[in-house]
């Protein structure tokens, strides 16, 4: 179970366990985690549980919501994620004896970025090709071909405002989910039904219009 330490200028001002399949933050007193700070928004986040998951949401919110210095819209929270709201800081901690803890060890030196395209339909901001135990291969249109390795953490492909989804690496493999676009993706023809999916080598997936294979040799 996963919980949130809030602080704010370093002092911690309050500890929130997760337990409800969805818990609302705002300044508003109705919210589940209540913050009253005139930079933050009468309803400005959700957090949403998926299984062992934990989504956060910005409820487009004035000043935004950030997770580790990058704007999110919508993310699946790993262990020791740091979540920025107006002046507060809230520290996303799982539990000693969950199955993903050590994703804390896999985290790379920089926070990753709110949005890596995969280079189909825009510019790209994907690393280039580097040894790694998983990657994804365009298949189709004119980045077909391109492989690029899952280095980070959470790598977020598609395209902004159309279709986004992540893949979130973990000690136990990688997750598939739907992030926005009121289309869901597809994995080998099959829309994705649950808000999470882990990948299988060879798994096909369709993202906006482009087909990608995760390859996990």
């Amino acid at each position: 179970m996963g919980k949130l330490v809030i602080s704010m200028d370093g002092v911690v001002i309050k500890e929130v366990q997760i337990t409800k399949d969805k818990t609302t933050l705002g300044r508003r007193p109705y919210n589940d985690i209540v913050i009253d700070n005139l930079a933050v928004s009468g309803e400005h986040a959700a957090l949403q549980m998926a299984g062992a998951d934990v989504f956060i949401e910005d409820l487009n919110s004035t000043n935004g919501t950030y997770i580790n210095g990058k704007a999110v819209k919508k993310q699946l929270l790993v262990h020791n994620d740091t979540i920025e709201v107006g002046k507060y800081k809230i520290k996303y901690l799982v539990d000693p004896g969950a199955d993903y803890e050590a994703t804390q060890i896999l985290r790379p030196a920089a926070p990753p970025p709110a949005y890596q395209q995969s280079g189909f339909g825009g510019p790209t901001s994907l690393d280039p090709l580097v040894h790694a135990a998983a990657s994804i291969k365009v298949l189709n249109g004119a980045a077909a071909g391109r492989e690029v390795s899952l280095v980070k953490v959470v790598t977020t492909i598609g395209k902004p405002g159309v279709q986004v989804a992540s893949i979130t690496k973990r000690p136990v493999g990688y997750v598939f989910a739907h992030v926005e676009g009121a289309a869901r993706p597809t994995v080998n023809g099959k829309p994705l039904v649950t808000e999470t999916l882990q990948l299988k080598d060879g798994d096909v997936i369709e993202l906006a219009g482009t087909q990608m294979q995760f390859i996990n040799r």
